[in-house]
């Protein structure tokens, strides 16, 4: 093609694109934000901290965007996608390196002091979160939180700004439990954590009064208060609805929230905000209506919407200023504001504005589970509402009662199957379950919690500085009981929490992008995001898990073989581990390799020496052989002990493989074994700690427990 001809069709396609992006004027400005989140996804996708200079690119791109813009505002509006890219960059980095160090606790048993920062209630005993953690008198502080969870039976009276002493066994965050998994260390270090242990001993008070979190006190006061009204399951999930604290909510009401599709109910967000802000809003404006003094002089709306936010903020801090709150919470600023100015109250600019504010002020929560379900449920809700605004203004027809009352069922019906179809692909991805009657449930727990328990739970804690609140809680145990009953039931169905395989990361970004591509977009072109969508979605089948998994501490080998999943394991254990390594196969179950006599389970033959595993390529599981019949024969050597000395011909996977670099997974194919390392898989980021050293040249790394 000569230069004319291809500088001819770039001019045809330049005005093509042109005239598709005037006819998306007012969808332009969304897609900054997507550009920001890419951004922050190419920071924490790289294996080392990128150079310095690369912040400087932010500013610049941005720069030039604005100058352009006023001439040519699609180019500029190309250049502005490059600059917020930029910027989220920037933002990873700056949270990264403005971060504490990583935090290195003592191997064993130690007396630690700290300042007691929160007091999480457990359903059997206490957690502490520690500040300014000694290991020993004469250290300095650490600069990460420490969280002890006390013993069971600890008699000692804790309140945050209480300095106390305990003996405890405090370990660093765990590793991927396989390359490529949820990362606990990454999450532990943009959150300030430094490790968490438990407590050998008990703990005593030092020193009251000290320093603490805002509002920790008066979270702690709450809980406390309103689990001794309304005692057992409900009172922890009232105290959770009030404080945005889970950890006293039993285990198997948890699961049964998860199953039934109601665990957004637990995560004080978009709903609970509304309902606070709402009746706050509600009760001002009808004071100011009822003081006629009041009301002819000042605006009753704007002083109403002024008192929504301050509630709201008050609500956001108390319950922790989790992601979903303060998606919320910039989202119901934007509300009041275009409210009080009257502009269009909720709109995907201001979902992108929110998505921006939370994406600067923490990157990291851009690959939580939190962040992406929040923000795709209302993402869907919004394009949805947009979708079917003039069919449901058909249904209301002429406003008669029946009518509204088909039209408040409608609405109540398609927000449920919006946001479960929504949020579905990421709850899947992160958990590796489907519920399939999260709308039975919504139908009904939704409007007890809107109607009965956040109401019921304002009006308590407003009547609290007064001791009268025991009434309002007892209301609020009652629907808190509704809802566990309705979770406990639905979840008891037939196939109501079906466990399959995850989407991988990368078939996650597509369905996400899919799905963003074709909520922003108002032209036909939008529906070619339904085959990125669909890409994503068919992901786990395209993607292939690890055949053999590896713990960091070598305690747990798996192995995928024959539709099934066989363990070898240690005392000491991750169960943790074992669920996340299921979890990757779409599995519930894991059967034990055998450990006596010569048994053959499909592929696999054991002996009380070894196990083969695999055929072609040859993989060896050694247990009591010694490695030299198989060295040279074998593609792949596995142990849970260190093989001392080389074993030509054959890779090594043993205890000293997971000590310097962390669990390992492999993938068995007929041209060999492939081996990745969580240390190769992640790189040298700050989260990621340096290789381990021994102690001494002489000293080996220890072996693993029997």
């Amino acid at each position: 093609m000569c230069p004319l001809r291809a500088l001819a069709w770039l001019n045809a396609l330049a005005g093509r694109a042109g005239l598709l992006l005037a006819g998306e004027r007012g969808r332009l400005a969304p897609w900054l934000a997507v550009a920001m989140g890419a951004g922050i996804l190419v920071y924490f996708g790289l294996r080392q901290e990128p150079s310095g200079w690369t912040a400087a690119l932010a500013p610049a791109l941005i720069l030039v965007a604005v100058l352009v813009a006023p001439r040519a505002p699609h180019a500029g509006w190309a250049i502005g996608l490059l600059g917020a890219g930029a910027l989220g960059f920037a933002a990873a980095a700056w949270h990264a390196a403005a971060a504490p160090p990583l935090a290195t606790p003592p191997r064993g048993a130690v007396m630690l002091s700290g300042i007691v920062q929160d007091v999480d209630l457990l359903p059997e005993g206490r957690r502490l979160t520690l500040s300014e953690v000694r290991f020993a008198p004469d250290d300095p502080p650490q600069p990460r939180s420490f969280r002890v969870r006390l013993r069971a039976n600890d008699p000692a009276q804790t309140a945050p700004g209480d300095r106390v002493t305990v003996r405890a066994l405090v370990r660093p965050p765990s590793a991927p439990a396989y390359p490529g998994a949820w990362d606990f260390q990454r999450a532990a270090f943009f959150a300030g954590q430094g490790g968490a242990g438990f407590a050998i001993g008990p703990a005593e008070v030092i020193t009251t009064g000290g320093r603490a979190r805002p509002l920790s006190g008066l979270r702690s006061t709450l809980e406390a208060r309103v689990t001794a009204v309304v005692p057992g399951p409900a009172g922890a999930v009232a105290a959770a609805l009030l404080t945005g604290g889970q950890s006293a909510i039993p285990r198997p009401d948890i699961t049964a929230m998860r199953d039934a599709g109601l665990a957004h109910l637990l995560s004080v967000s978009g709903l609970h905000i509304a309902i606070v802000m709402g009746v706050s809003f509600f009760v001002v404006r009808l004071l100011i209506a009822c003081w006629r003094w009041v009301a002819l002089r000042v605006d009753g709306k704007a002083w109403a919407g002024i008192a929504a936010l301050v509630a709201g903020g008050f609500y956001m801090v108390l319950t922790g200023s989790q992601v979903p709150m303060q998606r919320s919470f910039a989202t119901a600023v934007l509300v009041t504001i275009a409210l009080l100015t009257g502009r269009q109250a909720i709109s995907l600019r201001s979902l992108a504005l929110a998505a921006a504010a939370v994406m600067l002020l923490s990157p990291e929560a851009l690959l939580g589970p939190s962040f992406q379900m929040s923000f795709a449920a209302v993402l869907a809700l919004i394009a949805g509402w947009e979708a079917l605004k003039a069919p449901m203004a058909r249904l209301r027809g002429d406003g008669a009662w029946w009518r509204k009352g088909l039209v408040f069922g409608a609405g109540l019906l398609g927000t449920s199957v919006l946001a479960g179809l929504a949020t579905a692909p990421f709850g899947l991805a992160h958990f590796g379950r489907l519920q399939w009657y999260g709308v039975a449930a919504n139908a009904v727990a939704v409007p007890l919690t809107s109607m009965l328990v956040m109401p019921a739970g304002m009006v308590a804690a407003a009547l609290m500085p007064f001791g009268l609140e025991g009434p309002a809680l007892a209301i609020m145990g009652w629907g808190c009981e509704a809802v566990l009953a309705v979770a406990r039931e639905v979840a008891a169905w037939p196939g109501a929490a079906q466990v399959a395989r995850p989407i991988p990361a990368w078939g996650l970004v597509a369905t996400g992008f899919g799905m963003v591509w074709v909520c922003l977009w108002r032209l036909p072109w939008r529906w070619f995001g339904v085959p990125v969508l669909a890409l994503g979605l068919a992901s786990p089948v395209l993607h292939r898990p690890p055949d053999l998994f590896v713990s960091g501490d070598a305690r747990l080998i798996g192995v995928a073989a024959d539709g099934g999943f066989w363990l070898q394991r240690q005392s000491g254990a991750s169960a943790l581990t074992r669920d996340s390594w299921l979890r990757t196969h779409g599995l519930t179950e894991a059967q034990p390799l055998p450990a006596t006599g010569t048994v053959a389970v499909g592929s696999i033959a054991c002996t009380p020496g070894a196990c083969r595993l695999h055929d072609r390529p040859e993989v060896v599981l050694l247990r009591r052989d010694p490695p030299d019949g198989y060295c040279g024969r074998a593609a792949l050597l596995v142990s849970a002990e260190p093989i001392r000395g080389r074993c030509a011909g054959s890779q090594v996977l043993d205890r000293f493989s997971v000590w310097r670099n962390g669990p390992h997974a492999a993938w068995f194919d007929s041209d060999g074994v492939r081996v990745l390392s969580d240390r190769a898989w992640r790189g040298t980021r700050p989260w990621v700690p340096p290789p381990p050293v021994p102690r001494s040249r002489e000293e080996a790394p220890p072996a693993a427990v029997e």
